[in-house]
């Protein structure tokens, strides 16, 4: 008796013929198949980090309550109601009331606008400073980079909150008055950051090609080296943002900042502060909350990014 297992087919040996084959075809595949761009490669390892992610999406969620969260609410920032003064959250306000009524709710997302607003612009003009003054220092070195240096280091070694508030006190307390304060000095760490990087890369092949082609200085920082030091800048600039913002509440919670009626953060918690033994907790709460989620936020959100743009974590 014949065994059926033992009896080789002609469609089993053709079978057997092809499969190396096919091995072969999939080897090959894998080796044409394109390879991913350095920044698809760096949201492909960004999303693997959950605690980047969530700080990205509570941020963005925040930057939508900002927008439209005091057009959802029936309530203006600063509409008093003195008979409806510090109430507790509930349906009619969701985050409770203050000493004169207001709608906390209202008034929260109204400083969000105020807190984001300040420290994007502050990441933006220390970013636009920072990469031309580090950009120019790292390129031409020698003496112009040596004295371009030690103006940074005077101001470096100035203290920053001390400046901070001269200028407050000098120009008086407004929106625009806290946004130069803080990009007095602040774009210095941009500016080290710039030129550091810069330093490495500007003897590259690409950059030496460029020189030879008589390329403008301002065309190969612009072309060639800035694109390839975009990586720490993001990173400083998420860096960047939670430092104006902590900055912008202390000025405010000092009397500095935003003045009534308009609401930040460090207004509200200001406000709050005297009253916070008489049981009134939400006044405080809701403001120092999210101060300190926003702060964590664009932390983990700057490691994660920090992470995801090291060309040597790349695989």
């Amino acid at each position: 008796m014949t065994n059926s297992q033992n009896v080789v087919s002609p469609q089993n040996v053709q079978d057997e013929w092809f499969r190396p084959k096919q091995k072969e075809e999939g080897k090959a595949e894998a080796v044409v198949r394109p390879s991913l761009s350095y920044w698809k490669d760096a949201w492909r390892r960004l999303r693997k980090n959950k605690l980047a992610m969530a700080g990205l999406v509570f941020l963005i969620i925040l930057a939508f309550l900002a927008i439209c969260g005091p057009i959802f609410s029936p309530y203006s920032v600063d509409g008093t109601d003195l008979p409806n003064q510090n109430k507790a959250p509930s349906a009619t306000h969701w985050f409770g009331t203050d000493e004169l009524g207001r709608d906390v709710f209202t008034r929260t997302w109204y400083g969000a606008r105020i807190s984001l607003f300040v420290g994007v612009m502050a990441a933006l003009i220390d970013f636009f400073i920072g990469i031309i003054y580090g950009g120019v220092s790292g390129y031409k070195g020698g003496r112009t980079d040596a004295v371009m240096m030690r103006i940074i280091e005077v101001l470096y070694g100035l203290p920053h909150l001390l400046v901070v508030i001269l200028l407050m006190v000098v120009m008086g307390p407004s929106l625009t008055t806290i946004i130069v304060a803080l990009t007095v000095t602040g774009w210095v760490g941009m500016a080290r950051i710039v030129r550091g990087q810069v330093l490495q890369i500007k003897n590259y092949e690409f950059v030496t090609a460029s020189k030879s082609f008589g390329a403008k200085t301002s065309r190969i920082i612009r072309k060639n080296l800035l694109p390839n030091t975009m990586g720490p800048i993001i990173v400083q600039m998420t860096l960047t943002v939670p430092s104006a913002i902590f900055a912008e509440a202390f000025l405010s919670f000092l009397g500095l900042g935003i003045q009534a009626p308009f609401a930040s953060w460090g207004v509200m918690a200001n406000d709050a502060l005297p009253v916070i033994l008489s049981g009134h907790w939400w006044r405080l709460f809701f403001p120092a909350f999210f101060i300190s989620l926003t702060m964590f936020a664009f932390n983990v959100l700057g490691d994660g990014l920090q992470d995801a743009l090291d060309p040597k974590l790349r695989r």
